[in-house]
C-alpha cells in the first residue's frame, strides 16, 4: 500500500495583479519544484499558487504526474471515506499562495445556493456550484479592504468627502443618515434590518452610476487627496488618518484610473495584517485585496462576482443583491488562532519558542496550521487525524516524515499527508516554518488546548 506522503507538484497563475519575478513568493515557491520547469521571467506577473484538487489548476505527484484528484479518487482512504462522501472525492478545500502587486477586484463569492443558480445560468464566468468561504493569513505585510464599515463612519465619509455625497445624491445620502441616526450600534433585530436597507440603498445607488459621471467624480476625489493630505476625509475618521485614506486614494488611482472602487474604500473596512495575522471572510462578504503575499484557504471553488478594480467580467446587479450587508469594524472579521493541541513539541523545540498555532474558522471545509520551528533539530509530532492534509513550507529547511518515508522540506515544497496518518516535521535550521490545511468532519475541541512536549 502506498505511503500517504505526497509531494506535490503545484501550478501558478499569471494574472496582472500579481507580483512580478521574483519578487513573487508564488512564483519563487512554484519554481522550487524541478517538475514545474519554471523559470521565472522578471517582468512577469506570478499572482497565485493553487494546491488542492480543484480542475482549473491541479496539483500533480511529482513523482509519477497523476493527478492528486486521480490518485484520492482511486485510493479513497487518503481522505476517508466520511470525506470522500461528503465531498464527492475531491478535496473539500483549496490552499493558495497570492503574491499582490496592485488592487484585485472589489469582490464577493456567492453563498452555495447562489452559486448553484449562477453556474447554470452562466458557467462561463462562473465555473463551480459551490460556495467560496475564505481565510487570509498574511507571510508578509498585507492590506486590503474587507467588510462593510461601521456606519458611523459611513456617514463621517458622506459628510466629508464632498464628491462622494455628489455621486450618491443628496436625497440617497440625506435618507442614509435619517435612516441610520441614532441606532448605528443598536442590536435590535429591527433597527439592524432597518441599517442593512438603507446601506444597500446607498451603496446600490453608488454601483449603478454610469463609468463616465464616477471617472469626473475620480478627478477631484484625487485632487482632494493630493491637496489634503491629513485633512482628507474629515482627518479620515475613527479606524483611518486622513493621510492614510489619502494615500490609499491616490494608490489606487494610480493603478486603475477612475475606477469605482475609488469611492467603495468609503464603504468598506481598510485593514492591515501584520504576519502571522488572519481574517476570515464567509460567502457573500465583500472584500479586496490590495497588496501582500498571504497564505489562502478556501471551500473548493472558483466564483468570483466582480464590480471594481478589474479588466474583467463585472456583475454589479448580482453584486449588490448578493451582500449579506452586515457591518462592523475590522476587529470582529480578524481571527483569534490558538495553540494547536494535537501536535507534540520535543524540548528542542519547546526551549526556542516554536509553536503550532491552529487558525479554525467557523466551517467545516478546512483549518490551517502554522509551524514555526525556531531551533535545529526541533521536532512537532502531528497527531492522525481523520481527513486529508496539504502542507507548504514557507521558509527554511527541514524534513516531513509519514511512516518510514522520510522527505525534505524547503520554501516551495508541497506535500500531501492522507488521512490517519501520524506526521512530524524537524527543522533542519532555526526558522522552519510551514503552514498545514486540513479537514476533518466534526472537529476536535480547541479552545482548552496548548501544545505537548516531550
Amino acid at each position: 500500500m502506498q505511503v500517504p506522503l505526497i509531494r506535490l507538484q503545484c501550478g501558478v497563475n499569471s494574472y496582472d495583479w500579481g507580483k512580478v519575478g521574483h519578487s513573487s513568493a508564488a512564483a519563487k515557491y512554484a519554481a522550487a519544484t524541478p517538475s514545474n520547469k519554471l523559470s521565472i521571467e522578471q517582468e512577469k506577473p506570478y499572482a497565485e499558487l493553487w494546491m488542492g484538487t480543484h480542475p482549473s489548476l491541479p496539483s500533480k505527484d511529482v513523482a509519477t504526474q497523476r493527478t492528486l484528484l486521480d490518485l484520492v479518487q482511486d485510493n479513497q482512504a487518503l481522505m476517508s471515506t466520511e470525506i470522500s462522501k461528503k465531498y464527492g472525492e475531491k478535496l473539500p478545500f483549496l490552499f493558495k499562495v497570492l503574491s499582490i502587486r496592485k488592487a484585485l477586484s472589489i469582490q464577493a463569492h456567492p453563498n452555495k445556493k447562489l452559486a448553484e443558480q449562477l453556474h447554470a445560468k452562466d458557467p462561463k464566468n462562473y465555473p463551480d456550484d459551490n460556495h467560496k468561504p475564505e481565510m487570509t493569513i498574511a507571510v508578509t505585510p498585507f492590506d486590503g479592504l474587507c467588510g462593510f464599515r461601521p456606519l458611523k463612519e459611513i456617514s463621517h465619509f458622506l459628510s466629508t468627502v464632498p464628491s462622494l455625497r455628489t455621486l450618491i445624491g443628496e436625497s440617497t445620502a440625506k435618507e442614509f443618515e435619517e435612516a441610520v441616526g441614532g441606532k448605528e450600534t443598536s442590536d435590535s433585530e429591527k433597527d439592524m434590518a432597518s441599517n442593512k436597507r438603507a446601506l444597500q440603498a446607498a451603496f446600490s445607488a453608488l454601483m449603478k452610476i454610469d463609468k463616465d459621471t464616477i471617472a469626473s467624480a475620480a478627478k477631484e476625489l484625487v485632487a482632494s487627496a493630493e491637496k489634503e493630505g491629513d485633512s482628507f476625509a474629515g482627518d479620515g475618521g475613527p479606524s483611518n488618518t486622513g493621510k492614510e485614506l489619502a494615500d490609499l486614494v491616490i494608490r489606487c488611482n494610480s493603478q486603475f484610473e477612475g475606477d469605482i472602487g475609488l469611492f467603495v474604500l468609503f464603504f468598506l473596512n481598510y485593514v492591515k495584517l501584520e504576519i502571522g495575522e488572519a481574517m476570515f471572510l464567509k460567502a457573500d462578504d465583500i472584500h479586496a485585496y490590495l497588496s501582500g503575499d498571504i497564505i489562502e484557504c478556501m471551500a473548493s471553488s472558483d466564483n468570483v462576482v466582480r464590480a471594481g478594480f478589474t479588466p474583467k467580467f463585472q456583475d454589479i446587479p448580482t453584486l449588490t443583491t448578493m451582500l449579506t450587508y452586515s457591518y462592523a469594524p475590522i476587529s470582529e472579521q480578524k481571527m483569534n488562532p490558538v495553540d494547536y493541541p494535537y501536535v507534540t513539541l520535543n524540548s528542542a523545540a519547546y526551549s526556542s519558542s516554536s509553536s503550532a498555532i491552529l487558525y479554525d474558522p467557523p466551517i467545516e471545509e478546512f483549518s490551517v496550521v502554522r509551524t514555526e520551528l525556531k531551533k535545529k533539530g526541533a521536532k512537532a509530532t502531528f497527531e492522525a487525524i481523520q481527513g486529508p492534509s496539504i502542507l507548504i513550507c514557507t521558509n527554511g529547511e527541514g524534513t516531513i516524515s509519514v511512516g518510514p518515508k522520510h522527505e525534505e522540506m524547503k520554501a516551495g515544497y508541497v506535500y500531501f499527508v492522507g488521512a490517519t496518518a501520524e506526521c512530524i516535521l524537524e527543522s533542519a535550521d532555526d526558522d522552519f516554518t510551514t503552514f498545514k490545511a486540513f479537514c476533518e468532519l466534526g472537529g476536535k475541541e480547541t479552545t482548552n488546548g496548548t501544545n505537548k512536549t516531550t
